[in-house]
């Protein structure tokens, strides 16, 4: 089995600051957060920016340079960027880092959904920032687009810089569109995908829904055309990292995703998350990938070729 690759997703756009105040705000504090799990453990993190005043998800090019450059020059770990954002942003400034800054990984996102927030309401009953309460209340009539045009584009940009796509899997007709791509020669393999489970308004984070898209990436592209993570929010996110532990596949955990480290018990840091799944793969005696194998593992064009 192959060594197993962590990834830590360090803030994110969905986690709000008042439900957790160990959630990584200013470009300092994200970049020093990323390199605290990767010392943990984490070969690759998974980077959104935030405006260093309240926290707002952020697309300002200073603000992701400023972290890029802090965790390059402190560490040979692999980062992923976003070209997620946020709700608020089209499809040319999500992708508007992977041009500018060149990162060895993106991601990818395969797909529309419901992409709703707002059940985090009935925990909070006080906001540190006026944006918060309603960036949670519009998500309950929102979808978060991504079309077939919005896929053609991120292909162009991801071949044109030499950026591995992480192709995000909310559900399983998003893996009927990356077939779609590869088979008008969009994508080719080797694929590295990350399925997305537990988000509401898309599939769920249950044992059966893991093994069931594993079994149909591998009918749809074979199993030695493609690589797979885990995501599990919020709760799932620790039993599903067991299994993908065991199947062999990989994992990210993060305070994008989960903000507990067990129930009741919140996660003081990424690291901590981090430090969790590898105390899980020791017990299932899965070694730990260091960040240069796991470049080697998914065919990263390597940390001397970014820009940044």
């Amino acid at each position: 089995m192959e060594k197993l690759i962590i990834t830590a997703a360090i803030s994110g756009a969905a986690t709000i600051p008042s439900l957790s105040p160990y959630l990584p705000l200013t470009p300092q504090q994200i970049a020093d957060s990323a390199l605290e799990a990767a010392k943990a453990g984490a070969a690759i993190v998974h980077i959104h920016a935030r405006r260093p005043e309240d926290g707002f998800p952020s697309a300002n090019p200073e603000h992701f340079r400023e972290i890029l450059t802090r965790i390059k020059d402190n560490s040979d770990v692999v980062v992923c960027i976003t070209t997620g954002g946020s709700a608020m942003m089209t499809v040319e400034e999500r992708a508007a880092v992977v041009p500018l800054f060149k990162p060895e990984m993106c991601s990818f996102n395969m797909g529309s959904i419901n992409f709703a927030l707002h059940t985090s309401l009935k925990f909070l009953k006080e906001f540190k920032y006026p944006w918060e309460k309603p960036y949670l209340e519009m998500s309950k009539d929102f979808v978060f687009k991504n079309t077939f045009k919005d896929f053609e584009y991120l292909c162009e940009v991801t071949k044109a810089n030499n950026t591995k796509p992480e192709l995000e899997i909310y559900d399983v007709g998003h893996l009927y569109n990356l077939d779609h791509l590869v088979n008008e020669g969009l994508m080719s393999p080797p694929l590295h995908l990350q399925f997305v489970m537990g988000v509401l308004g898309a599939i769920r984070g249950t044992p059966e829904d893991l093994t069931y898209l594993v079994t149909k990436a591998t009918t749809l592209f074979g199993a030695s055309n493609f690589t797979w993570s885990v995501i599990g929010v919020g709760a799932a996110e620790i039993n599903l990292s067991t299994m993908a532990i065991h199947m062999g596949g990989h994992v990210r955990v993060g305070l994008e995703d989960n903000i507990f480290i067990k129930k009741g018990v919140l996660a003081k840091s990424n690291a901590e998350l981090v430090e969790k799944v590898k105390s899980l793969a020791e017990l299932l005696h899965r070694d730990i990938a260091t960040p240069e194998e796991a470049r080697r593992m998914l065919n990263l064009k390597g940390i001397d070729n970014v820009g940044f």
